[in-house]
């Protein structure tokens, strides 16, 4: 018992669960919040998690699938029933239940807390002993119509080491105690003296029951005006004097023990006195003489047993006996006729009602017609499709030769037999398309998806695996035997009733003063008697097999027949929708085959701009050169040279402009390639289109340095050369890689491979754009081209002005999305930190490029710091290889960097930051625990969908000290651009994009 209680506590709770009369769980009013957050974590975390497996700790909490609602509730293993089942207790609601192991997850540490609901037991309350199972059922029900989810007030007296709380516990002015007493399902509890606990410890069941049956039952008017039970005199002997005087002193709380109470510790002299002695053999023989009493007792007690059996066996043969007696006064005093016609009339009215109904469902017609309605119209596959698709794999093996020939000799045959291989699958699609239009499959997909529709309304949910003909042979015969069965009691129904219209009307005539006849004879009336009771007989018959639950079989039978029609019926859907979407590809195949065979298959587009472009490359060169000569001569003209840099402007802007249309042009024939004509690289091999195919349509072999008007940026070009141009207004870097025979091919493959993950969503991917590929012709240097963002790294912002909260949650959520596109392309950035990721206009966040010219490894195991915490992930310092979870850890590390502004991150031994030290919202705080600590569990795409960033606002709040700061900010920038260079202020006033 736990001592240290806040006596007289109140708590307001709602009833969860019954254990009995006097025990049940219930929880506390004031964590209705928190069973809302718990149930929306395990919504998201429990379907997603792994099903346990090993041993099984029963002090871990889990999440479980409640059998009845499937939702996750959080519960503790309380058996384990064999390899597969456990039985789990859910804590937050105090109710039990067997699972399935693959039912049992793990949940994260976030979940790891103490329950919800408590256990609570009635205060003075106990079981009495030798309950009946009925007796404590209906204890059981009482208990819980007055408890459950129901505002109870618990007055705590005690708590019990398990966690179980003793108290009085109030629904309005009702004392739920009082109320189980008064019922009989509970009786009061006996306090019990050391001693007596020591021998009713050495006591056998038998004695105890014995015991039990003895001992009076106190009532709930007895108590003292201390609000104490009142005792047996005599029973606390055995109990010191301290104790009872603090159990006084506690006024109105008493603690109950859960188990005997044990014995306190006598410290006796060496000596044993006389008196001693003599009581110690008064007790043995008082011993024997109860010994001698238990057994008079348990004689008696069969005795008894004997003898209620005997009188129970009296009994049933006396109610037997009452039933037969009764029976037979029902049927010797015969109802009325005038009440036997009333209820007749009730019971016809009832069975037009069911006629009326339709019990096609209780036969399974609705089946049946639907059965029918599949064998009539099922649609088979078109009798082309067959050839069709023959000829059509044969097309795309050998446009799949033609793409890896390497030969142009054996290219040209494959060629030809490409093109007679067309003209046949051209021939074969317009049969096709004809058959199929002949076909109503709209209509058909109409009728089944309606009849779909009309069956899962009313069987709902089908079962799996019951695609078997002998499933209709047992149906059939289930209805034919029912239908037969239905129609001789419906045909016993009517003639019954015919029957009585026909004596009516025979009366009718006896009646009738007009009719001249004598009809008067007892044949012509007949026995009514004997007519009612059979019309009775069959209305009553036809009810009762109308309105009948259908069996368990029955059951069975009904719902595989209708798994096999749904299966069915999806088959012929799926069937349908295979046709209409090979019907769609001929159509637009022949379309697209149409435009290609009636156009001219040419390149010289393509050389005319690479015509054009050396030309101009040449006229821009020689423009460079005279304007060097005209800058060194002695008599040098300002106005000449201003003219002559604008002819250099212009002849470099067309030169960008026409290598822009050179990308055009290569992405057709790309796109021509891909779909009609694989042999253009290797017919074409000039052009270089199998190196641009490579590239994802990255790399330009017409770029190259001496084309830009570079500014060196000499103060950022510590890794490698870096320089800033323009192209078409838009500012660019040049990042120049040192490569050979081996790492070209290697920075090729890599760049393109990030190109194409940016191409799949482009300005929505979080990624920075790579804009060209080249290689330079006179040194091996690898030339990438991307966009220039002036200060907008974390660095820069971070060290100037500072992002606010909800800023910095919207520039995270960008690089998140970042992060998700590198990783399902299946690439580790392996080199995230401050300086590579920047945020445009201080709310876009993406992700910077890497060296291309590394490994992944070789990226991540450079050490990278953001203040004084590490963003190396712990496996990568054991020399693990980079993985997305690596890449996840750097990327909760700057989430807390910006979260936390200019404090000091502490971390722990292994350079892991502590989270919990901080003042921060709870779902930023629960989303660095799971990058931090639970990052192996989780994917980008899940930090997309956390709490922090779907609860985030289309606009930022409004901040008045930062609005005014980065106002000046954005002028103080203005004013830089308008005193400094074209080119210098922007190189020499902003921070580059790169590692």
């Amino acid at each position: 018992m736990d001592e240290n209680v806040h006596y007289c506590e109140v708590e307001d709770v709602v009833g969860s669960h019954v254990e009995d009369a006097v025990t049940f769980w219930a929880q506390n009013i004031s964590r209705n919040e928190d069973i809302m957050k718990i149930a929306s974590s395990l919504s998201e975390v429990c379907p997603h998690a792994n099903s346990v497996s090993g041993n099984l700790d029963p002090k871990k909490i889990y999440g479980g699938l409640f059998s009845e609602d499937k939702c996750w509730y959080r519960c503790k293993i309380q058996k384990i029933i064999n390899d597969e089942k456990c039985l789990v207790r859910y804590i937050d609601y105090g109710n039990t239940e067997i699972l399935n192991r693959s039912d049992i997850v793990e949940i994260p540490l976030e979940l790891q807390f103490s329950s919800v609901a408590k256990k609570y037991r009635l205060w003075g309350l106990q079981i009495p002993f030798g309950q009946e199972v009925t007796q404590f059922d209906q204890g059981r029900t009482f208990l819980g119509s007055l408890i459950f989810e129901k505002e109870i007030k618990m007055r705590i007296k005690a708590t019990y080491q398990d966690g179980t709380v003793i108290a009085q516990a109030e629904y309005g002015s009702v004392d739920i105690g009082e109320e189980v007493a008064k019922k009989g399902f509970a009786e009061k509890c006996k306090a019990t003296s050391i001693t007596n606990i020591f021998e009713e410890k050495k006591l056998d069941p038998g004695q105890l029951a014995l015991k039990n049956l003895k001992s009076p039952i106190p009532l709930w008017g007895h108590r003292s005006n201390q609000a104490t039970f009142s005792r047996p005199k005599g029973r606390f002997s055995g109990m010191s004097t301290l104790a009872l005087k603090n159990e006084n002193d506690a006024g109105s709380h008493m603690t109950f023990p859960k188990e005997n109470l044990a014995v306190s510790d006598f410290h006796l002299g060496s000596d044993v006195s006389l008196a001693k002695i003599k009581q110690d053999q008064k007790l043995i023989e008082e011993n024997e003489k109860l010994k001698t009493e238990k057994e008079v007792l348990l004689e008696n007690y069969k005795a008894l047993e004997l003898k209620v059996e005997q009188t129970v066996q009296e009994l049933q043969q006396e109610k037997a006996a009452t039933m037969d007696l009764t029976t037979h006064l029902e049927s010797a005093l015969k109802t009325p006729i005038g009440i036997r016609m009333k209820n007749l009339a009730t019971k016809v009215e009832i069975l037009k009602e069911i006629r009326h109904v339709s019990v096609s469902v209780h036969y399974g017609n609705d089946l049946s017609d639907a059965i029918q309605v599949l064998d009539e119209g099922c649609f088979t596959t078109p009798a082309s499709l067959n050839e069709l698709e023959i000829i059509w794999a044969e097309y795309s093996l050998t446009q799949e030769k033609i793409h890896t020939c390497q030969n142009v000799s054996e290219g040209n045959i494959l060629i030809a037999e490409r093109n007679e291989m067309q003209q046949k699958l051209y021939m074969a699609i317009e049969v096709f398309i004809v058959e199929v239009d002949e076909l109503p499959l709209d209509k058909r997909l109409k009728i089944l998806q309606d009849l779909s529709t009309s069956l899962e309304t009313v069987y709902g949910q089908p079962k799996e695996g019951t695609n078997s003909e002998e499933i209709l042979r047992k149906f059939y015969e289930w209805k034919c035997g029912k239908n037969e069965e239905f129609t001789k009691v419906r045909s016993e129904t009517e003639a019954s009733l015919r029957c009585l219209v026909a004596w009516f009307q025979n009366i009718l005539k006896v009646f009738d003063l007009c009719v001249e006849e004598p009809l008067t004879s007892e044949d012509t009336i007949g026995n009514i008697d004997e007519i009612l009771e059979k019309t009775e007989s069959s209305v009553c018959k036809e009810m009762e097999i109308s309105m009948i639950e259908q069996g368990d079989a029955d059951k069975e039978i009904i719902v595989n027949t209708y798994s096999h029609v749904l299966q069915k019926i999806r088959s012929e859907e799926g069937l349908i929708a295979m046709v209409q979407s090979k019907y769609k590809a001929s159509t637009e195949f022949k379309k697209q085959i149409t435009e290609c065979l009636n156009k001219s298959l040419s390149v010289d587009p393509l050389l005319s701009i690479k015509k054009t472009l050396k030309v101009l490359k040449a006229q821009l060169r020689w423009k460079l050169v005279e304007k060097h000569n005209l800058e060194e001569s002695d008599d040098c003209d300002g106005s000449e040279i201003e003219k002559m840099k604008q002819e250099i402007t212009q002849l470099r802007n067309s030169v960008f402009q026409e290598i822009y249309h050179e990308r055009e042009e290569y992405e057709k024939l790309n796109s021509l390639a891909q779909k009609w004509f694989p042999e253009l690289p290797l017919l074409y091999p000039e052009i270089g289109l199998l190196e641009y195919m490579n590239s994802g349509g990255l790399l330009t072999m017409s770029l190259e340095r001496d084309l830009f008007d570079a500014e060196p940026m000499k103060g950022l070009s510590s890794k490698r050369p870096l320089v800033c141009s323009e192209i078409n207004g838009q500012i660019i870097l040049l990042k120049g890689y040192s490569v050979d025979i081996d790492t070209e091919a290697r920075v090729i493959q890599r760049a393109a491979t990030y190109h194409r993950a940016w191409r799949e969503a482009k300005e929505e991917s979080g990624l920075l754009p790579l804009v060209f590929l080249f290689l330079c012709k006179s040194d091996p240097i690898a030339y990438l081209v991307v966009p220039y963002y002036p200060r907008a790294s974390l660095s820069a912002i971070q060290a100037y002005m500072p992002l606010t909260s909800e800023e910095a949650l919207k520039v995270m959520k960008g690089v998140a999305q970042g992060l998700h596109t590198l990783h399902k392309a299946g690439i580790i950035h392996g080199s995230l930190h401050q300086n590579n990721v920047f945020a445009l206009n201080r709310e876009q966040g993406i992700v910077g490029d890497f060296d291309f010219t590394k490994s992944v490894n070789q990226r991540a195991s450079v050490s990278m710091m953001v203040g004084d915490l590490s963003l190396m992930s712990p496996e990568l310092k054991m020399r693990k290889p980079a993985s997305p979870s690596s890449d996840l850890y750097a990327y909760g590390c700057l989430l807390l960097w910006l979260s936390v502004q200019k404090q000091e991150i502490k971390t722990n031994e292994d350079g892991i930051p502590k989270v919990d030290q901080f003042h921060l919202d709870d779902n930023v705080k629960s989303l660095l625990r799971s990058l931090i600590h639970c990052r192996s569990s989780i994917t980008a795409e899940q930090v997309l969908n956390a709490e922090c960033f779907l609860l985030l606002k289309g606009k930022s709040i409004p901040n008045p000290e930062k609005d005014i700061e980065y106002t000046q900010y954005k002028k103080e920038e203005e004013l830089k651009m308008e005193n400094l260079d074209k080119y210098k202020g922007k190189t020499r006033n902003g921070e580059a994009n790169f590692e």
